[in-house]
């Protein structure tokens, strides 16, 4: 098992430790994610493809993980997840350079 399973595998472990814990907050966000990436205006597949570039502009590798299995799972092709990838890269980007130029470029005037 390759560790990006093994860190998934850990994370689904625990929601349900967490449904032995704390069961109403464990439903209710499986709950409210389950709503969330159900087919609507966008698909399954495009809203997983949202999530992992969410994932990654918040540098959070288990989300990463998670959400680009879910993608090939709706029948996201490699070169749709890269380019979800370089959509991430480029909205990071922008947002760096947007507060860059608010808040430090325009301090500078």
């Amino acid at each position: 098992m390759d560790l990006s399973n093994e860190k998934i595998n850990t994370y689904k472990n625990e929601i349900l430790n967490l449904k032995h814990s704390m069961p109403e907050i464990a439903e209710s966000y499986h709950s409210f994610t389950g709503l969330c990436f159900q087919e609507g205006e966008l698909d399954e597949k495009t809203k997983q493809l949202i999530a992992l570039g969410i994932g990654l502009f918040a540098n959070n590798e288990l989300c990463t993980f998670y959400h680009m299995e879910e993608a090939r799972s709706k029948g996201a092709t490699d070169a749709q997840i890269m380019e979800a990838v370089a959509v991430a890269s480029a909205a990071s980007a922008g947002h760096a350079l947007s507060q860059g130029l608010a808040r430090v470029q325009h301090q500078l005037h």
